[in-house]
C-alpha cells in the first residue's frame, strides 16, 4: 500500500534535511576532508589517480569535474573545470587552478553540448539522483563526449568497509549510498549511455595499503576502486 500524502511529504522532508546535512558536513569539515589526501589517503590516491593516467589521452576536452571538492583529483589529472554544493570546498579548489563554481550535478549551469568529458570521481555515492545528473551530464557533453565515473562497488571488499563505517554512523558515510556493478550499468544506460572500457585498482584491502599498484583492464568485483569510460548512444 503506497504511503498517505502526509507520510510522502514527511519523507521527503527527512530525505531534504538529510541532504542538507551532508552538504553541510562536507562544508564544516572542509580542511579535515582536505587533509586526508595528505596524511591516511596519501597513497590511496595516488593508486586511485593513477588508474586514470592510461585513459586519458583518449579523451576528448573540455573536461569538467561533478562533485570537484577541493580540486585534489582535477588538479592531478589537468581538469580544467568543476563544480560542488560546497562553496568552502570550491575555494580550496579554486586554490588548486581549477575554474569552479557551486552548483549541484542535476542542476542546468553550462550551454547544451559544451564539454567533451564530463567526471564523476568519488562522488556518486554522495547524489540524491544520479540518474538525474548523469542526464544533465548527457545534455552538457558534446555527440562525440565521454562521462567517466571512479566509485567504490557496494561489492568490493572497500565498499562493505565502508557501509560498516556508514552503520557506524561516520561523519561522511553516513550520507552515502554503495551502488554494485551492474546498478551502475543500468543506471548509465538509462541515462543514455554506452560502456566503452573499464579499468580497476585498489586490490589491496582495506586498512592494508602498503605499496603502489598498476591498474587492470576491465571490472573486477575485489577491486576497491573501479573506474568506467561511456560515450553518448
Amino acid at each position: 500500500m503506497p504511503p498517505s500524502r502526509d507520510k510522502s511529504k514527511e519523507l521527503s522532508i527527512r530525505r531534504s534535511r538529510s541532504l542538507k546535512d551532508g552538504q553541510s558536513c562536507f562544508s564544516e569539515l572542509a580542511k579535515e576532508y582536505d587533509a586526508w589526501f595528505d596524511r591516511e589517503g596519501k597513497l590511496i590516491f595516488f593508486i586511485e589517480a593513477h588508474a586514470f593516467i592510461p585513459l586519458l589521452r583518449s579523451l576528448p576536452k573540455p573536461w569538467l569535474e561533478i562533485g570537484v571538492g577541493s580540486g585534489r583529483f582535477a588538479q592531478t589529472l589537468g581538469i580544467e573545470t568543476g563544480i560542488d554544493p560546497s562553496s568552502r570546498l570550491i575555494r580550496m579548489a579554486r586554490k588548486r587552478g581549477t575554474n569552479a563554481f557551486v552548483n549541484r550535478g542535476e542542476e542546468r549551469l553550462f550551454d547544451e553540448e559544451s564539454f567533451g568529458t564530463v567526471f564523476l570521481i568519488v562522488t556518486l555515492c554522495f547524489l540524491d539522483s544520479p540518474l538525474k545528473v548523469l542526464k544533465e551530464a548527457k545534455r552538457i557533453l558534446r555527440p562525440d563526449g565521454k562521462i567517466v565515473l571512479g566509485f567504490v562497488l557496494k561489492e568490493s571488499p572497500w565498499g562493505q568497509f565502508y557501509q560498516q563505517k556508514k552503520a557506524l554512523g561516520h561523519r561522511f558515510y553516513t550520507y552515502a549510498t554503495f551502488y554494485s556493478y551492474e546498478e551502475v550499468i543500468k543506471i548509465l544506460e538509462q541515462a543514455g549511455f554506452t560502456i566503452e572500457r573499464i579499468a580497476s585498482t585498489l586490490f589491496q584491502k582495506p586498512e592494508e595499503v602498503r605499496q603502489v599498484e598498476e591498474p587492470k583492464e576491465g571490472y573486477f568485483p575485489e577491486a576497491g576502486f573501479t573506474i568506467i569510460v561511456a560515450g553518448k548512444k
